[in-house]
């Protein structure tokens, strides 16, 4: 007698079995279809100039976050600095661009409409502009007056020895040397923006010095005459190279004369940044 398998099922439990699988498919297949077919909104963004200032807060936010931000002067932001504040690369190149023209940007009011950012913008950085004093002659009678009194502190920068120097912080023995022997082979500072030039002096650095030491005194400079001089004259002058003195010399003996300070502009490796410096010790 054969014995009957407990696993096989009668038609009426087959047919059950079925109808139940059925079910779970249709359900699980009309789960799918509702979720592909569910209506997104669609977002549209529209940028206005609250938002725009909500953007802007946003990017200091983040950039306090980061790192603490202090005073600076804006002539002088890197393109890492610049992206941290919030600048965009547009907004930096036109300010690399100003800067490479050898101008400076003096107020907040003149930096924005250098790099054309955002009034947002602006305001959450002017704060920490800070601006060499000389920038702000003028601007408000009463400051005016004040810092009057605050010249009679000032010493010439040209007679300023190493001891005088070193007691700004950030210079040190090495930096005084070096800011002496850079004024002694210029013949003497003519203008306080030189002292930026010293190699390895941070602009903060100098910021501070000028607060105590400005060109008070104007020395008398012997100039060079560039449609005259040999490589060796010109080369005397701390920014001119032998490499820049042969290039200058070589332009002119293909051009003819210097016939205004920029035409060195087109001189090879001339430091076009630099040529309102420059042109102070040079005569045509």
């Amino acid at each position: 007698m054969r014995k009957q398998s407990h696993f096989r099922f009668n038609k009426q439990e087959r047919s059950g079995i079925f109808f139940l699988l059925l079910i779970v498919i249709l359900l699980q297949g009309g789960y799918y279809f509702a979720k592909a077919n569910t209506s997104r909104p669609e977002s549209r963004f529209v940028l206005d100039a609250s938002e725009q200032a909500k953007i802007d807060s946003l990017k200091i936010q983040q950039s306090e976050a980061a790192s603490k931000i202090y005073p600076f002067n804006p002539n002088y932001i890197s393109d890492y600095r610049g992206y941290s504040l919030g600048l965009s690369t547009v907004e930096l190149d036109k300010l690399f661009g100003y800067r490479e023209q050898g101008n400076f940007v003096n107020s907040a009011s003149e930096f924005q409409k250098v790099t054309g950012i955002s009034d947002s913008l602006l305001n959450a950085l002017s704060p920490y502009f800070k601006f060499p004093d000389w920038t702000h002659k003028n601007q408000n009678p009463r400051k005016t007056e004040s810092k009057t009194v605050e010249k009679t502190v000032v010493k010439d920068l040209n007679g300023a020895t190493a001891e005088d120097l070193e007691a700004i912080y950030g210079i040190g023995k090495t930096l005084s040397a070096r800011i002496i022997k850079f004024r002694d082979r210029l013949g003497g500072f003519l203008a306080n923006e030189q002292l930026y030039d010293v190699y390895g002096l941070e602009p903060e650095v100098v910021e501070k010095t000028l607060l105590k030491f400005q060109v008070l005194k104007t020395p008398s400079v012997e100039k060079i005459n560039i449609n005259k001089a040999s490589v060796d004259e010109l080369s005397r002058l701390v920014y001119i190279p032998k490499t820049l003195a042969y290039n200058m010399i070589s332009y002119r003996n293909q051009n003819g004369p210097f016939e205004t300070f920029e035409d060195l502009k087109k001189v090879d490796t001339f430091p076009s940044e630099k040529l309102d410096r420059i042109a102070l010790y040079l005569s045509l």
